[in-house]
């Protein structure tokens, strides 16, 4: 069974795959209470999310923030900065595919 932990992100995480013998991908569930920005921050791997629910504001690099709902999907190349503000009333929920797997070494807080 898998386990929901709070991350210094500032949001909830349920690792749905993260195996020693798989390395080649990480797959977990995000979970961003309503009124809550992530911290900014960037990956050494490259990640794609995918919106289950809720609705936010998502910053990739310089670009301009984009909104987001059910349904949407974000590609964040490796190296390029993030954070993500739940905009809603009720849990932002998005899954988060890592390639290569994610391990704790990949990030990088743009935060003090």
């Amino acid at each position: 069974m898998t386990t929901e932990f709070y991350t210094r992100e500032r949001c909830y995480i349920t690792e749905m795959l993260n195996a020693p013998d798989d390395p080649e991908v990480s797959l977990a569930r995000c979970r961003v209470p309503a009124g809550v920005t992530t911290e900014l921050h960037k990956l050494s791997v490259t990640e794609r999310y995918i919106v289950v629910s809720g609705q936010g504001l998502m910053r990739v690099g310089k670009a301009h923030p984009q909104p987001l709902i059910g349904g949407d999907t974000v590609h964040i190349a490796a190296g390029v900065a993030q954070q993500i503000t739940n905009t809603g009333d009720t849990d932002l929920i998005f899954m988060c595919v890592c390639t290569p797997q994610f391990t704790p070494d990949c990030y990088v807080s743009l935060e003090n």
